[in-house]
């Protein structure tokens, strides 16, 4: 079992795995400039919360090298970069604690973006063992069949994962039964993803359209919810990719846990609910049309909500790299 390796510096650049490309090809691209790294946020070549906080760091790293004289230039790269997604919190989280350290020099903050990548690392291994145990006591089967929806595993951090770090800790120990993987529309990160990942990890699943799932979990064949979160809010509020909520009401229906599983660096005690965050909205053309062929007549419009807000009074138990709260 080997884990994919998402996001490095390489030679004073960024180097990630180009996720649009999954599964058809996986492909290494470097990251030079600031505009390259903004681009690569936007169109999901790299992208999950942890990632996506050690590609904030590295970017102002980037950039304390790219304008050590401008600071007007500097400032608005770092600008650029914190607000190239705005509902996950840990890019932005990232880019502030990466420049701290401008005025310290480009080198410190190269030592700052990757000592937070190796956090992520280590926040992986421990949210992998505490999730792994904290499914087997909740869940009355020896081995249970677990849905998870989204990609959480190396792909969206640095490696290891959070979520899908757990599954694999359960495949590990011999303790798995299963594992359904949501297709998670519009742009099928499970799908293309999570299944990709499921099988370099040599982890039998299923995928099942994200509609599916709830009926899944009522008709018993799903013991556990298990995912991750780009935010957790102070009252335990999950924001996560849209479909998760869906999932919640179906697992408190079914009376299975639901389970998050994310780093300490996702949660935000700053921002009270989920009501109170940005939740971003994404080109229409990513639901009506895919892979370059339109799939809804001319004139449609669509709406696209990025991610949902799953209320803390549904949410189990959160899962992080130090604790395990809950919520309720």
């Amino acid at each position: 079992m080997e884990s994919v390796h998402t996001i490095d510096w390489v030679d004073g650049s960024i180097e990630i795995i180009d996720q649009t490309a999954l599964p058809s090809a996986e492909r290494r691209i470097r990251l030079s400039t600031v505009d390259e790294l903004v681009d690569a946020i936007v169109r999901l070549a790299v992208r999950g919360a942890p990632a996506l906080g050690v590609a904030g760091a590295l970017g102002v790293a980037l950039a304390a090298r790219r304008y050590p004289a401008d600071q007007e230039a500097l400032a608005d790269a770092v600008q650029r970069i914190a607000t190239a997604r705005p509902t996950a919190v840990n890019l932005a989280r990232g880019v502030r604690r990466a420049a701290e350290r401008l005025p310290d020099g480009p080198d410190a903050v190269l030592a700052e973006a990757l000592a937070l990548h190796a956090e992520e690392v280590a926040a992986s291994k421990a949210m992998a063992v505490r999730g792994a145990e904290l499914i087997g006591e909740l869940c009355a089967v020896p081995a249970p069949r677990v849905l998870t929806h989204c990609n959480t595993g190396g792909l969206a951090t640095v490696t290891g994962g959070t979520a899908l770090g757990v599954i694999a800790e359960l495949h590990r120990r011999g303790r798995l039964g299963g594992v359904v993987a949501s297709e998670t529309r519009p742009l099928l990160q499970g799908a293309r993803l999570t299944a990709w990942e499921l099988g370099r990890l040599g982890i039998p699943y299923r995928i099942a359209v994200d509609g599916a799932g709830p009926f899944l979990m009522a008709r018993g064949e799903v013991d556990a919810v298990v995912l991750g979160a780009d935010r957790v809010c102070a009252n335990g509020d999950v924001v996560n990719k849209v479909g998760t909520y869906a999932h919640a009401l179906g697992a408190a229906r079914a009376g299975i846990p639901f389970v998050v599983v994310a780093p300490e660096s996702t949660v935000d005690s700053s921002t009270p609910t989920g009501a109170d965050v940005e939740i971003e909205d994404r080109d229409a053309a990513e639901v009506l049309s895919f892979g370059g062929t339109d799939v809804a007549p001319g004139g449609a419009a669509a709406a696209n909500p990025a991610f949902d807000v799953t209320p803390a009074d549904l949410v189990t138990a959160i899962v992080t790299d130090h604790r395990i709260i809950t919520p309720h």
